[in-house]
């Protein structure tokens, strides 16, 4: 989802000279695969833009651009948590919180110009059955996403089982919903997805 939207994976948020090469290598590779997958992050681009070199990337990542893209992909699950934390934590009641969400993650795609939707969908969906380790570290993150969101509802007294039922359906229809506002570069899916999620998460209330 769009934690860079809100523009933590631009090197915006923070200067280059305050990062070590690693950490520009990491971002930039997670910025750019996040707008356009990994097969359309060419490595050539990726090292000019994070002020490295080819001979620095493979002294941090000798696996070369795909051990660079599993960290991306974990960077940008860190970054999303934060928003999702946030989010959460804005109201006990997890329903509120569950739509406070949607709000966030709405304002900050619209914030990045539609441009920085989920930092993993788009490698995810290209490397589907083609390349398993970066398909892993995908699968990684969606489950992460969803644990938060369960705590949040066990929390509250969910059941174990509704509680992760409840944690995917709210993760899967935001991801949905948040492809629909890029797309259609409106807050409007994202808000309404937000809004019934609500209702139905506070359907399930003890």
């Amino acid at each position: 989802m769009a934690a860079s939207a809100a523009g933590a994976t631009d090197e915006t948020a923070t200067p280059k000279t305050a990062l070590g090469t690693r950490d520009r290598l990491v971002r930039t590779a997670s910025r750019l695969m996040q707008r356009g997958g990994y097969e359309n992050t060419p490595v050539k681009q990726l090292v000019r833009e994070a002020g490295a070199t080819l001979g620095s990337l493979y002294h941090f990542f000798p696996g070369g651009k795909q051990e660079l893209a599993v960290a991306a992909i974990a960077y940008g699950d860190e970054e999303f948590t934060e928003l999702i934390r946030a989010g959460l934590s804005t109201h006990p009641d997890p329903a509120r919180a569950v739509e406070a969400v949607a709000v966030l993650l709405a304002d900050a795609l619209a914030a990045s110009d539609w441009r920085d939707g989920c930092p993993v969908t788009t490698t995810a969906l290209e490397t589907v059955g083609r390349i398993p380790e970066l398909q892993t570290a995908c699968a990684q993150a969606f489950a992460h996403w969803q644990e938060i969101v369960a705590d949040k509802l066990l929390a509250s007294g969910h059941p174990e089982p509704q509680a992760r039922d409840l944690a995917s359906t709210v993760i899967n229809t935001l991801e949905g919903a948040e492809t629909s506002a890029q797309v259609t570069q409106s807050r409007t899916p994202l808000l309404v997805a937000g809004r019934h999620l609500a209702r139905l998460v506070a359907s399930y209330a003890s």
